[in-house]
């Protein structure tokens, strides 16, 4: 078939890599979000997947909205018979969704109807959820209320990240969403409207959002430090000053210690532990406001903290 895949991020490049790969589809153009400034020179920097996209001489279409008509008139030039998508993170209206007669069939990181949204392998971390997996389904108006085509799950590691999970998903959903597609081709593969019973929501995790609360059990803390890294970081105050902690170890209790909500105490050997409203937690690296990535052990032999500081 003929395909134009939309796609923004480095989670989406193995689904396009898949397509490039594929002997049974051509991937005739390739939508994208606009050049974003970045780094602290703040220049344009194209996404990954139009990067792949020049490397494979495949068609870069990069409009400020799907609904641009010069965009559309394009779309319809090049007349796909479908157009996968893979976090492209611009709306699609009916305009552009009529076009492919396949329409766009969208990989998404979750269990469909759980976690709709921007942001579901954060919350399935959050949540402490076990299972996760990808779905992909027919892309309507609605928020990731499509009918679904299939499903992959996978178990989610006591320690993994949302980096690390992402990373594997895109992968495992790649191959979801090109079997997908195939079975449109061959027509064995129908799209089973989602059931509103389990139905759950997922919005974009924000910098407030990621800022620890030490009076919160250490369990709740090593989930949202998981779930924010490494985007937005999870993070709290030390002398009034930000710094990141990357993630936790929900930890023992240390014996003999009475600690308030956020203290921070340092072992004999080095370790760096944090109480919090219910235990303990080992911190492994960190980032100070305006320096780099260090050790938790190195960064307390540099500040010293008192006895009875906390993070705030």
């Amino acid at each position: 078939m003929r395909l134009v895949f939309a796609g923004t991020p480095a989670v989406a490049v193995p689904s396009l890599d898949a397509f490039i790969a594929s002997d049974r589809h051509e991937v005739v153009a390739v939508v994208t979000r606009p050049d974003k400034p970045a780094g602290r020179g703040r220049a344009l920097t194209p996404s990954p997947v139009k990067v792949r996209a020049a490397e494979a001489g495949i068609e870069v279409l990069a409009p400020d909205k799907a609904s641009d008509p010069d965009f559309l008139e394009r779309l319809r030039t090049l007349g796909p018979d479908c157009c996968p998508v893979v976090a492209y993170g611009a709306l699609l209206r009916p305009a552009a969704l009529e076009i492919p007669r396949h329409g766009w069939v969208n990989l998404h990181f979750s269990v469909l109807p759980a976690w709709r949204g921007a942001a579901p392998v954060q919350h399935a971390i959050l949540a402490g959820d076990d299972v996760t997996g990808a779905s992909t389904f027919r892309i309507e108006e609605g928020l990731d209320t499509g009918p679904v085509y299939g499903t992959v799950t996978t178990p989610i590691g006591r320690r993994e990240t949302t980096g690390d999970l992402l990373e594997r998903l895109a992968v495992e959903g790649a191959q979801l969403l090109l079997a997908t597609v195939d079975g449109l081709e061959e027509g064995r593969v129908q799209a089973v409207p989602q059931p509103e019973d389990g139905a759950s929501y997922a919005p974009k995790v924000t910098v407030d959002d990621a800022r620890l609360n030490w009076t919160a059990p250490a369990l709740r803390i090593d989930r949202l430090a998981r779930a924010c890294s490494p985007h937005p970081g999870a993070w709290t105050t030390f002398r009034d000053r930000r710094i990141k902690l990357l993630p936790v170890e929900p930890t023992i209790a240390l014996e003999a210690v009475d600690a308030k909500p956020g203290e921070i105490h340092v072992t004999s050997d080095g370790d760096v532990r944090v109480a919090t409203g219910g235990g303990w937690v080992r911190l492994g690296d960190v980032r100070p406001e305006g320096k780099p990535v260090m050790s938790a052990a190195a960064w307390a032999r540099g500040t010293r903290p008192a006895k009875g500081e906390a993070f705030a």
